[in-house]
C-alpha cells in the first residue's frame, strides 16, 4: 500500500533539526525520503542500521556509480531505491524486486516522462516540480491504473501537496517543511492534513473508523477519529481519538492507561485508519483487558507474563530460576531445540515448537528484547538482497548428519518445475560416458582412508551418505500430488499414471483378485525361484509368530497379559518403473499373509501399456493381496492412505521407494485425518562389508557391486582389517574388472563415486565404525565371522561368513530384505511379522488384587491431584 507521505531529510542535520519533524516525528510519518552519494553511502548504511524498523527508507542513489553500493544499501534495509534508467536495467537483471525500484524521470514535460516510463513497471519519481498544473494534467491522463508516482516539489506548498495527493500522487517534502503542531509553526504544512488528504468517511458526522493495533498487529479496540484527533495525536505523540459524545479523547489520561503513537496510516480503500500504539498500563479495554476482544493469547500472552515475573517474580519459582540463571536456560533452549529437531508428528513438533519459544522468549525477555524487536529483525531480513549459503556450522552439521539425515522414496508425479527424470523409479540416471565419477586414473575405484593416519572429524565426514534432496523441495512436490489424490481419488490417481507412466490406455486404476492366469504367465524356472523364496520367507516369518499371549501375575490377585492382532488393513508399496522386483511383494506380502491380515493392498506402477510384470502379478496372487493399484509415487502413497473410489485405505503402509516416496510416506503419517502408519523411513542402498586377510577379494567386489548397481545415490563401504598394500590392490583390481563387465556399469560409478574404503587395523576398530555408521546390509567375510557376529549394535541385516552373499537376503534365504537406510538401523528394525501386528494389553484383578494394589494406585492420584481415578478405587474398597 502506497505511503501517503514520505519526507526527506539530510543526514547531516536531522537528527537535531531547527524545525520541522523531529526523529520521533519520523516514525509517525512512517517513510522517509534519504539522497545518497558516493561519498555518502558508508553514513547512509549506518542510518539504514539505526532505523530499520523505526520507519521505512526510500533512498535516492542516482548519484551513486557503484552498482555494488546500491545492492549494499537494499541489504541493509533499503525498502526502495530511486534510480536512474542505467541504475534500473542493471537491478532488474540482478532479479531485484521491482517493487523496491523507482525510476527518476529525467524531466517534468509530458513526453519526457511518456518517454521514461515506457516498457517499465516500476514506481516513478517527478523531482522538483515547478508547474503543477503540467503534473496534475498527466496525472488525470494517466488515470489510476498506473504504477505509484512520487513527486517532490521545487517551491513546497500544502495547496499544492493536496492537490496532486488527491490524485494519488505521493509527496516527498522535506522534514524541515513538516509539522505535526501547525499552531506552534503555522508556516509549515500540517502532517495532518496530508495524511488525511484521501481519508473518506460514509458516517452522517464525518467520522473515520480506526483500528488501533499494537506493534505486532494485534487488534487492541475500535474507535473513531476525525481530523482534529489525528493532528492532536501527531502532536502529544499519544493515542488520540474523537469521542462521539464527548469530543477529543485522551487514551488514558483518567485511568493511566494511556498509549504511544509509533505510527499511524489509511488503509487501502482510505476508509479506514490503523493507529499502531505501546499501550502501558492494564490494557486498552475499559474492562481493564489488554483488548476490546478479551486477553492477549498466544506468543503476545507469554510475553506479557514473562515480563511480568521479570519485575515480580516469586522467589524460587522456575521462571525466576531461569532469569537469573542463564546456564540453565542456555541448557534449556539447546534440549528444547534438540527435541524439536526430533519431533515427527505434527502434534509433537507443535508441543516441542511452544517449549522452544517460551525458553528462547524468556531469554529475550531477561536481556529486554520484546517480540517487537525479534518481529522487526525478521522483516528486515526478508528484505535482503545478498544471500548467504546458509549452512550449518561444521559441529551442528555433522550432529545432524549423525541424527537425522533423512531419505526418501520415488515419485511418479511432480510440479514445480521438476524434471520428469528426477521423478521416476528406476534405479537411477546413468554416469554418461564423458563423466569422469568413480574414476580414479581410469580405472573405477573408491577412495582410500587410512584410519590411522586420519583425524575422527575426517572419518566421520568421509562417511557421510550422499546428499539428498531439500525436503522442503521434496515435501513442496509430493504436497500438491497427494491433495488431489486426496480430494479427488480415482480420476486423480489416473491423471497421474497416464502422465508420468505414459500408461494411457488404463481406465481403473486397481487390478482386483482373482487375479487373471494370463497376466501371470512365467517361465517355469522363474515360478519356481518365486515358490522356493516364498516358502523360506514364509518358513522365517512363521517361526517369528508368539505362541501364547504372555500372562504376567505382578503380585496376587493382579494379572497382565498382552497379546497381539493382525493389523486389519495394509498397503504394500512395490517399486517399479523399468525395475522388476517380485522380491519386494514377497519381502511384504508374506509376512503380512502369515500375521493374519485381512486386507493385503499392493501398489506398483504399470509399465506403458497398462500392465504390471508378471513375477509381480504373481507374486500378489500368491501372499493373497486383494488388488494391486496401478500407481507408483506419492500418488500411490496417497490412495492407499486415504482411500478412493477403488482403492482400499489402509492402516498401514510399508515398503521401499526412493525420496518421494518416503517424504510422501511420512507426511500421511503425520496426518491425523489420514489415520495411518508406516514402517521406517528409507533411502538409497547401502552395503559396508568387512575384510580381512582371509577373504576373497573376489567375493568382495561382488558383494559392493551388487549395492553400488542399484542406483548412483547408493553407497558401498569396505573396512579392511589389517590389509597390506598388495592385499587392498587385489581388491581394487576385482573391483574394476568386475564393475566394467557390467551392464549398469555406468550407473556403478555414480555409486563408486561417493563409496570408500577404510583401512583399519584391529576387527574391534573395524565394529567401532560400522556401528557409527549403521549400514542398511553389513556383510562379515572375515576369520571367525560368528563371533564377530556378536560384536553388531547397529544393522539392518547381516551376512556372515564368505559364503553368504547379501544377494541371498534379498531374494530367497528367509530373511527380510526391506531394511532401514541412511543410519535407521540404529532407530528401526528391518521388515519383520511384528510389522504387521500390533499387542493389545490386559489386565484383570481379584478383589484381592486390588486390595493389594489400591492403596498405591489411590496415593499416586492424589499426588497427581486427580480424584475421580482415586475414587474410582476406593469405591471399590468400601465395598469389597
Amino acid at each position: 500500500m502506497a505511503p501517503p507521505l514520505v519526507a526527506a531529510i539530510d543526514l547531516n542535520s536531522y537528527a537535531q533539526p531547527s524545525q520541522g519533524l523531529n526523529p520521533q516525528a519520523l516514525s509517525y510519518v512512517g517513510n522517509v525520503f534519504v539522497s545518497v552519494t558516493d561519498e555518502s553511502v558508508d553514513q547512509a548504511l549506518a542510518h539504514l542500521q539505526q532505523s530499520v524498523g523505526r520507519y521505512s527508507n526510500s533512498l535516492g542513489v542516482a548519484s551513486v556509480s557503484s552498482i555494488d553500493d546500491v545492492l549494499s544499501l537494499l541489504d541493509a534495509g533499503a525498502a526502495k531505491v530511486f534510480v536512474t534508467r542505467q541504475q534500473l536495467d542493471a537491478l532488474l537483471a540482478l532479479n531485484i524486486d521491482q517493487d523496491r525500484i523507482v525510476l527518476c524521470l529525467p524531466g517534468n514535460t509530458r513526453e519526457e516522462i511518456i518517454d521514461a516510463i515506457a516498457g517499465t513497471s516500476v514506481d516513478i519519481y517527478t523531482h522538483q516540480v515547478q508547474d503543477v498544473d503540467l503534473v496534475e494534467a498527466w496525472l488525470k491522463d494517466y488515470g489510476t491504473d498506473r504504477p505509484n508516482v512520487f513527486v517532490s516539489y521545487a517551491t513546497p506548498r500544502l495547496e499544492d501537496t493536496l492537490r496532486l495527493a488527491k490524485l494519488a500522487a505521493i509527496p516527498i517534502i522535506s522534514a524541515e517543511a513538516l509539522t505535526v503542531d501547525a499552531q506552534k509553526e503555522p508556516a509549515l504544512i500540517s502532517v495532518a492534513k496530508i495524511v488525511m488528504a484521501n481519508a473518506t468517511s460514509d458516517r452522517s458526522d464525518g467520522l473515520f473508523t480506526t483500528l488501533v493495533t499494537d506493534e505486532r498487529g494485534v487488534a487492541l479496540g475500535l474507535v473513531y477519529s476525525s481530523e482534529e484527533s489525528v493532528a492532536e495525536s501527531l502532536r502529544t505523540g499519544r493515542g488520540v481519538y474523537q469521542s462521539r459524545k464527548r469530543g477529543l479523547w485522551y487514551k488514558g489520561e483518567s485511568s493511566g492507561d494511556v498509549q504511544e503513537l509509533v505510527s499511524l496510516s489509511l488503509d487501502c480503500d482510505s476508509d479506514c485508519l490503523q493507529f499502531v500504539v505501546r499501550q502501558k498500563g492494564r490494557g486498552f479495554c475499559h474492562l481493564a483487558t489488554p483488548t476490546c476482544f478479551g486477553d492477549y493469547h498466544g506468543l503476545s500472552k507469554l510475553q506479557k507474563t514473562l515480563q511480568s515475573r521479570k519485575e515480580s517474580a516469586p522467589e524460587g519459582s522456575y521462571t525466576a530460576r531461569l532469569f537469573n540463571d542463564s546456564q540453565l536456560l542456555r541448557a534449556k533452549i539447546l534440549e528444547e531445540a534438540t527435541e524439536l529437531c526430533d519431533a515427527t508428528t505434527k502434534e509433537h513438533i507443535a508441543f516441542e515448537a511452544a517449549d522452544l519459544f517460551y525458553f528462547a522468549l524468556t531469554k529475550c525477555v531477561a536481556a529486554g528484547v520484546s517480540l517487537e524487536d525479534v518481529e522487526r529483525n525478521l522483516d528486515a531480513k526478508s528484505i535482503k538482497v545478498k544471500r548467504r549459503r546458509g549452512d550449518a556450522k561444521p559441529a551442528f552439521a555433522a550432529q545432524a548428519a549423525a541424527a537425522n539425515s533423512t531419505s526418501n522414496g520415488a515419485s511418479n508425479g511432480a510440479t514445480n518445475g521438476v524434471s520428469k527424470e528426477t521423478l521416476k523409479e528406476a534405479a537411477s540416471i546413468p554416469k554418461s560416458k564423458d563423466d569422469p565419477a568413480g574414476l580414479k586414473n581410469g580405472r573405477i575405484a573408491m577412495r582410500r582412508y587410512i584410519t590411522a593416519q586420519e583425524t575422527p572429524e575426517t572419518i566421520a565426514a568421509a562417511l557421510q551418505r550422499p546428499s539428498q534432496k531439500s525436503t522442503q523441495q521434496i515435501i513442496g512436490i509430493c504436497l500438491p500430488i497427494i491433495e488431489a489424490v486426496k480430494t479427488r481419488g480415482d480420476a486423480a490417481l489416473l491423471e497421474y499414471t497416464h502422465k508420468f507412466e505414459k500408461a494411457t490406455s488404463l481406465t481403473s486404476p486397481v487390478l482386483r483378485a482373482p487375479f487373471p492366469p494370463e497376466l501371470m504367465q512365467l517361465a517355469p524356472e522363474t515360478a519356481s525361484a518365486i515358490d522356493i523364496s516364498f516358502e523360506n520367507i514364509r518358513k522365517f516369518h512363521a517361526a517369528q509368530k508368539e505362541d501364547k499371549p504372555l500372562r504376567v501375575e505382578t503380585m496376587p490377585g493382579v494379572v497382565c497379559s498382552r497379546f497381539a492382532r493382525p493389523i486389519e488393513r495394509v498397503g504394500l508399496y512395490v517399486p517399479g518403473g523399468t525395475a522388476v522386483l517380485p522380491s519386494t511383494a514377497l519381502m511384504l506380502g508374506v509376512p503380512a499373509m502369515v500375521a493374519g491380515c485381512k486386507k493385503i493392498v499392493l501398489a506398483t506402477p504399470p509399465r506403458s501399456n497398462g500392465k504390471v510384470t508378471p513375477e509381480v502379478v504373481y507374486a500378489a496372487h500368491k501372499v493373497g493381496a486383494e488388488m494391486i493399484v496401478l500407481a507408483g509415487g506419492a500418488q500411490a502413497v496417497a490412495a492407499m492412505a486415504y482411500g478412493t473410489e477403488s482403492v482400499i485405505k489402509v492402516d498401514k503402509i510399508l515398503g521401499p521407494g526412493n525420496q518421494f516416496v518416503t517424504a510422501a510416506k511420512m507426511h500421511v503419517s503425520n496426518d491425523t485425518n489420514a489415520g495411518v502408519s508406516i514402517d521406517m523411513p528409507a533411502g538409497p542402498s547401502e552395503v559396508l562389508v568387512i575384510a580381512d586377510a582371509t577373504s576373497n577379494p573376489a567375493f568382495v567386489a561382488s558383494d559392493l557391486l551388487s549395492q553400488a548397481e542399484h542406483g548412483v545415490d547408493s553407497q558401498v563401504i569396505l573396512i579392511a582389517v589389517g590389509l597390506n598394500e598388495a592385499q587392498l590392490a587385489a581388491i581394487e583390481d576385482e573391483l574394476d574388472r568386475q564393475a566394467n563387465a557390467l551392464p549398469r556399469v555406468d550407473i556403478v560409478r555414480g555409486a563408486i563415486a561417493h563409496s570408500l574404503t577404510l583401512a583399519v587395523n584391529t576387527i574391534e576398530e573395524a565394529m567401532v565404525l560400522s556401528n557409527q555408521y549403521a549400514p542398511e546390509h553389513l556383510i562379515l567375510q572375515v576369520a571367525d565371522a560368528e563371533k564377530v557376529a556378536e560384536l553388531v549394535e547397529n544393522a539392518g541385516s547381516v551376512f556372515i561368513g564368505e559364503w553368504t552373499p547379501e544377494s541371498v537376503g534379498d531374494y530367497s534365504a528367509g530373511v527380510n530384505h526391506s531394511l532401514p537406510t541412511y543410519g535407521y538401523a540404529k532407530q528401526y528394525s528391518g521388515v519383520n511379522l511384528a510389522s504387521y501386528v500390533k499387542h493389545i494389553t490386559s489386565s484383570q484383578l481379584t478383589k484381592e488384587g486390588l486390595r493389594n494394589v489400591g492403596p498405591a494406585v489411590m496415593e499416586l492420584a492424589r499426588v497427581e491431584e486427580l480424584e475421580a481415578h482415586r475414587r474410582a478405587v476406593s469405591l471399590r474398597l468400601g465395598v469389597a
